[in-house]
Order: structure tokens, then sequence, then C-alpha cells
């Protein structure tokens, strides 16, 4: 038993390939047929990344944040389709008011992803299983689309637990079986193992996450510090985080893992831009604009270091987001890692957040900026256009 999770009881639902089941579900020409959704690939010389793609083009390699152009040679008659969030937000709302319709504890991850506290809710469906396949019912007649459920008494294997399972699954992980699903299981499987540290815990001996468990804090906390205390905690089933519900948003993020460890500044440039782009519109969408901007940069063996600027008025323009963001990383960059920087020094993670709200758009200054004003106003056209008639109707230029 696990005396620290013996109360709880997590759901954690993820859309499956949700950006391109949206368009297959609308469109059923495209079932069974890879499908890409980003930026314009350009026969190979587009500069976008991927946005997420079908399974049918996952068998290539495709992934999301790739480089459209590297998806494009991977798969050039795969079906590429711009972002359409306009469409995308009317299923993610028709979903997650599903969601409330099991539990009011919801914690959204992302548009398509979120931890449900069931614990004591799930009664109502008599186990939380027939809570999971009647919440799968209901999101397949009313919204279309697959999802996949993993149930823990913990937020971390419920995750794990939720991916183990899709497409289309459904996983629950009881209280005295946590220890005998996580143990088996590689040990890049847990949150914050990358490659990278894939690649040195092999070099002494842990391959699972077993092996990790039983090595000791001692000697993890040696070689990886207090990330070294968190992945023996984690290996253990130790994840004590709630599922936090909070009505008022207090922030909005985007974050990208690579999926190898890189130092190619142009590259991570590339998905700040991207980052960015979507950040700034989920902005827009909800009516918000923020203060302070606040970057996430994680270097191999997980030093995590965050940096953060406030603006002088609120904001959600894509340009004014990104080019602080890439100003912060560079500085970041030059100052913070480059002198002593070794050879194996490189960046694991970059995320963007926004907080700070309050009035989103009330007039911040008596005297209006004119400039300012004519910036919205060409947001706000961008994004009616691209409402109305798509993502490749209009290009940001880079």
């Amino acid at each position: 038993t696990l005396p620290w999770i013996m109360s709880r009881i997590v759901a954690h639902i993820d859309l499956d390939a949700f950006f391109a089941a949206v368009e297959q579900r609308d469109n059923p020409a495209l079932r069974g047929k890879p499908v890409v959704v980003g930026a314009d690939p350009k026969k190979g010389k587009g500069r976008g990344v991927v946005s997420t793609c079908s399974y049918e083009a996952r068998r290539y390699g495709i992934h999301s944040a790739m480089p459209i152009s590297q998806a494009y040679q991977r798969c050039p008659h795969a079906v590429f389709l711009p972002v359409d969030f306009s469409k995308y937000n009317v299923a993610s709302e028709q979903v997650f008011k599903i969601l409330y319709d099991f539990t009011p504890e919801i914690e959204p991850i992302s548009i398509d992803e979120a931890f449900l506290d069931i614990t004591g809710s799930y009664h109502l469906h008599q186990t939380p299983q027939q809570l999971g396949i009647n919440l799968k019912e209901r999101i397949k007649k009313e919204v279309g689309l697959t999802a996949s459920i993993g149930i823990a008494p913990v937020k971390m294997v419920a995750k794990i637990a939720s991916g183990h399972c899709k497409p289309d699954g459904l996983l629950e992980i009881k209280e005295g079986e946590v220890l005998d699903f996580l143990w088996p299981l590689s040990v890049d499987k847990l949150w914050g193992v990358g490659a990278k540290t894939q690649q040195t815990l092999n070099q002494i001996g842990v391959r699972l996450i077993g092996d990790l468990a039983k090595i000791g804090p001692e000697v993890l906390g040696k070689k990886f510090g207090e990330s070294g205390l968190y992945l023996f905690q984690l290996a253990n089933g130790i994840d004590p985080r709630p599922v936090e519900t909070n009505d008022e948003t207090k922030s909005v993020s985007h974050e990208h893992t690579f999926d190898v460890d890189t130092n190619d500044v142009e590259q991570i440039e590339k998905v700040l831009l991207f980052l960015s782009e979507k950040l700034s519109h989920r902005l827009r969408q909800s009516d918000l604009k923020g203060k302070t901007l606040t970057v996430k940069i994680r270097l191999s063996g997980f030093k995590t270091y965050t940096r953060a600027f406030t603006f002088p008025e609120r904001t959600n323009h894509t340009d004014t987001i990104y080019q602080k963001a890439k100003g912060i990383f560079e500085e970041f960059w030059e100052k913070d890692v480059k002198p002593t920087m070794v050879d194996f020094t490189k960046l694991r993670l970059i995320g963007v957040r926004i907080s700070h709200f309050e009035d989103s758009y009330a007039q911040e200054s008596l005297f209006e900026d004119s400039n300012e004003k004519k910036r919205e106003d060409v947001h706000k056209a961008v994004d009616k256009i691209k409402t109305r008639f798509g993502e490749k109707a209009i290009h940001r230029a880079i």
C-alpha cells in the first residue's frame, strides 16, 4: 500500500491526435490517411512546424513541433492542413462541458488534456472504470472524437497510464498496483527523463523504473542533485500534487520538450515563435492580455531556469511576446550558458507563459497610443481572416 495516496483517485484524459482527429471527423475522406496539421510545407521548403498529426502520419516518424520541411520529406503524400483554432476550440469546449458533468474537480492542462479528481464522484457510476467508460462514450457520441483515459491514485501514474493505452484506451491502475505497473516500464516513461538522462542512467545500470526505485536516493542525489531525489520519488509512485482547480485564469502557457536535446539556436527560436503564436492566439480567444512574460528553460540534466519580464502595458500580440522571449533566451544563452558551457550542454525544454492579467481590455493609459491601436486592429483582422478562410489565408513574415 501507498499511504500518501490512499484517499485520491485521479483520471488523466487526453484526446487522441486532437487537431488531426477533428479534421478527420469533419472530412471522412481523410480517415485512414496520414494527416499533418501545421504550417504550409511549401513542397519541403516551408519554415514552420507541425502542430499535430494523425496516427497514420506518426508511423512515418512525424511528431509535433517537428520542422514542417522534415515532415514533408518523411511523408510527401500526407495531407497537410492549416491550423484552425476556432474549430478546435469549439470541439474542446464541447468536451470540457462533458467533463464537468462527471466532476467539478478539473485541472485543464491544454486544449485537449486535463486531470480530473474523481474521488468524490466515481460512485455515481459505480466504479472509476465505469466512469471512464461512460465518459469516453459520451465524448464519442456527442463530439465524435476518441480519448484515452488513465486512472490512478496519483497524477503522474494516471498520465503514464493514459499514454500507455493510446489510442482510444482506458487503463486503471489501482492503489496496490502502482509499483507493479511502474517498475517494468522503461525509465524514460517518467516525467523529466529525456534521451540524455536516460543515457546517463543506462550507464549506471538503470534501464527500468524499478531499477531507479531500488538504486537509492543517496546515489541519485550525488549524480543529479535535487532532480535525482525527485526521480527517486516518482519511481516509487510518490506524487502528492493535488488536482488544482481554479476558475480564475492566472496564467496561460505553452512549452515544448525536444525529442533530442539541442543547442541549435535557430531551431530553438523557431519553436519559440511557434509557442508565441499559440500563446497569443489563446490569449485573444479568451479576451486576455498579460503584463508579465516568463520564459522557462530546462537544460540537459534537468536544471531549470526561469527568466521574467514585465511589459509596461498588457499585451497579447505575437510579435511582442516572441521578440521579448527571443531576447530573454538569447541573453540567457550568451551570459549564463556559454561562459560555462561544456560540449554536452544542451537545451531540453523551452516554454513561454503570460500572467498578470486584470481588466484585460481596459485602456491602461488616458492617452491611447495610436501605434498600439493599429497593431491591435491588425491582430484582430488577422484572427478574423484566419477564422474565416483558414490558416493559409495569411502568414507571418519570418
